[in-house]
């Protein structure tokens, strides 16, 4: 990335307004889509197509699993919209911004977040509040006037610091800002107007990042949250459900302290979300990057990171959401489920999988079908997919950045299916995961644990590949051959998916070993008259 799309990186970005066609265009390749899925699904369950009956009910499930989340992001897009204004905000609101460090975390990155938090164009009181018992980060707070309390040893990791800094604060609305985000001047114009509306509990903007173009890893793990943190949030806005995501989050405080505090555990930021909306406070949806931050940008602290949320967000759907549900909108409990069941991804991939290894193995498979009439019936589901997918990025906030394919978001996600299946298992035994910060620096010099499923995977398949050779060269007559060709290509063609895709992350996890040591933070230069650029 050249200096000057760097440097172009901390202007303010907004999506654009959604226009009338932009929802004729939605509903129209919905209808297409849902056509197509019925009449996939149709030829589907026919009882010919059973061959083991126990494996085609799994797949059956784990293919329509796959089908409804589709179908409601398709559906989530139908009610796109961004707020009609921002209305300007209040004079003499009291406004505090909360933003945590912890041990391990570098004193160098909050030079700039502090910066940045002087420069804010609205009032605010800004605090630190701190468990690393450094004295070092209590000098460097109070030389940029940021109010230092020390919160050592308090239960609940982040959550836990922003309840106790609620019982010795007066503050009227709480911005939580990540330790690692550089705030714009103009972040809390965009966020507090919002709160005329006495019945808005929470303000959320979009995500942004300034170290992307650090590795492929990186890069990935940037792509992975553009759709969420743009369309699919002004989705989730125009049904009355957009979430908050942890960060860059402005509260009421009294819509926090009318569920007892900021939600614990390692969603935090979705408990604290359900439950604010099952209180009856609405959220506001605000698509606009008035704030850049860091994305992981090893294998290894990436998978971490996944974990988790995966956990996390498995948390919010066995635990928080049944309690909740009840006072939740149909939409909202909708979006919480879509939200909830996302990293169901990787058991799914997990069975996918082990599939093509079972058939190749003991001959054994869950269905009997026409591979070629599969591909004709669902090729109209990937071409609306693929244009709603296409439609749904001129919604982006930062279109030089984040418009594209998307290609390493993929191999990421695809990558990480045993983590996701890991946090699953975590959840059915409900065994917690610490609370452990992101990364902030690359951790490098081994190749990363999380890779060596992967790597047996890979190893597998090409054993596979020979074992099959081997067969129908030596040990298959010509009709067998001719009578299971269709059958071995397809299935062959099923694990070669996964094989691409884990290569990707294999390449992922090796590339981390060599990325050169450097701060991002380091490069970035916020003046005196709050211009944020990039060292050339």
């Amino acid at each position: 990335m050249n200096s000057k799309l760097r440097n172009d990186l901390w202007k303010f970005k907004e999506a654009k307004k959604v226009t009338s066609l932009d929802k004729a265009i939605f509903l129209g390749l919905t209808l297409a889509g849902l056509l197509s899925m019925f009449n996939l699904m149709e030829w589907w369950f026919r009882a010919e197509h059973i061959e083991n009956f126990f494996l085609f009910i799994i797949l059956s499930l784990l293919f329509g699993y796959g089908n409804i989340r589709i179908a409601l992001i398709w559906i989530n897009y139908l009610r796109i919209q961004k707020p009609k204004e921002v209305p300007v905000p209040e004079k003499n609101l009291s406004v505090a911004v909360f933003t945590t460090s912890s041990p391990g975390e570098p004193l160098s990155m909050f030079e700039n977040t502090f910066k940045a938090l002087k420069n804010l164009n609205y009032p605010h009181t800004a605090y630190l509040l701190d468990d690393t018992e450094d004295i070092a980060f209590k000098e460097l707070a109070e030389e940029h006037g940021v109010v230092w309390l020390n919160l050592p040893n308090i239960p609940g990791a982040k959550a836990g610091k922003i309840n106790e800094a609620l019982k010795i604060t007066k503050e009227d609305f709480i911005l939580v800002l990540d330790p690692d985000h550089i705030v714009f001047p103009n972040f809390l114009d965009q966020t507090l107007g919002f709160f005329q509306d006495e019945k808005v509990g929470f303000v959320q903007v979009s995500q942004g990042y300034y170290n992307m173009y650090r590795s492929f890893t990186a890069h990935g793990a940037a792509e992975q949250t553009y759709a969420f943190y743009g369309p699919t949030q002004m989705g989730l806005f125009g049904y009355g459900g957009a979430v908050a995501i942890g960060a860059n989050c402005t509260f009421r405080r009294k819509a926090l302290e009318s569920i007892g505090g900021h939600a614990k555990g390692l969603s935090e930021d979705l408990n604290t979300s359900i439950r604010i909306h099952s209180k009856g406070w609405k959220s506001i949806y605000n698509p606009v990057i008035v704030s850049r931050g860091l994305v992981p940008e090893d294998f290894t602290s990436f998978c971490k990171q996944q974990l988790k949320w995966a956990r996390g967000v498995f948390e919010m759907l066995f635990d928080e959401f049944p309690k909740a549900s009840k006072t939740l909108t149909f939409w909202q409990k909708i979006s919480y489920l879509s939200i909830g069941t996302y990293y169901l991804v990787g058991p799914m991939t997990a069975f996918f999988i082990f599939v093509p290894l079972l058939f190749f193995t003991t001959k054994i498979g869950p269905a009997s079908m026409d591979f070629t009439e599969f591909i004709i019936l669902g090729s109209p589901i990937v071409l609306v997919a693929m244009l709603v997918y296409a439609h749904a990025q001129s919604f982006l906030c930062d279109k030089k950045t984040e418009r594209g394919i998307h290609w390493r978001a993929m191999v990421l996600k695809y990558s990480c299916w045993p983590v996701f299946t890991y946090a699953f298992y975590l959840s059915i035994i409900n065994k917690k995961v610490p609370y452990i910060p992101t990364a902030k620096v690359a951790v490098k010099g081994f190749l990363s644990p999380f890779v060596t499923p992967l790597i047996l995977y890979c190893i597998l398949f090409i054993l596979m590949l020979i074992g099959v050779y081997i067969e129908r060269r030596y040990y298959i007559t010509e009709s067998e051959l001719i009578l299971t060709a269709e059958k071995t290509w397809a299935m062959i063609g099923f694990a070669m998916i996964a094989f691409i895709q884990f290569l990707g992350g294999i390449i992922a996890a090796y590339k981390s070993l060599y990325i050169t040591a450097e701060n991002a933070w380091s490069r970035v230069i916020i003046t005196d008259d709050k211009i944020i650029k990039v060292k050339e």
